[in-house]
């Protein structure tokens, strides 16, 4: 097949998302699906809620880069837990909220205990419109490399 000429193959067919892509890095040879990649590009939108806790450090969201927040209900406050720093080496993760989010509504990102956010064991709060927030891990704790706000 790698005589072939593009003209030459097998019409397309729609991509599924469990498809492997390969790539070779150095003598390397890697792979990953399409819905692996597509987690690098889009956002995973989630709906916050007032006295509502939620784990990201679920298989769900193991390979999400960017959340999108929307708040629902009254005033309050929304907790939310980082996935794990020790399992997640060199992941930058983003976050930003919509326009529903108003000075009385919070959503809270914690590090998993005993792990830390910039040296802290306390959350970073999102509480207005448009508010970013971008962290990375070093494969022990989390840091904050970028805000917007």
């Amino acid at each position: 097949m790698s005589n072939k000429k593009i003209s030459d193959l097998n019409s397309a067919t729609a991509l599924q998302g469990d498809e492997s892509i390969v790539v070779v890095q150095s003598s390397e040879t890697k792979k990953a699906t399409l819905h692996q990649i597509k987690n690098y590009i889009v956002s995973e939108h989630l709906t916050a809620e007032p006295d509502v806790d939620v784990n990201l450090d679920v298989s769900t969201y193991d390979e999400v880069r960017m959340f999108k927040f929307s708040w629902n209900g009254g005033s309050g406050t929304a907790d939310y837990t980082l996935p794990s720093a020790s399992s997640n080496p060199n992941r930058i993760i983003r976050f930003i909220s919509d326009s529903t989010f108003v000075n009385n509504t919070h959503l809270d990102l914690y590090p998993k205990s005993p792990e830390t956010l910039d040296g802290s064991v306390n959350a970073y709060r999102i509480n207005k419109a448009f508010e970013g927030l971008a962290i990375w891990s070093d494969g022990t704790e989390w840091y904050i490399i970028q805000k917007k706000a």
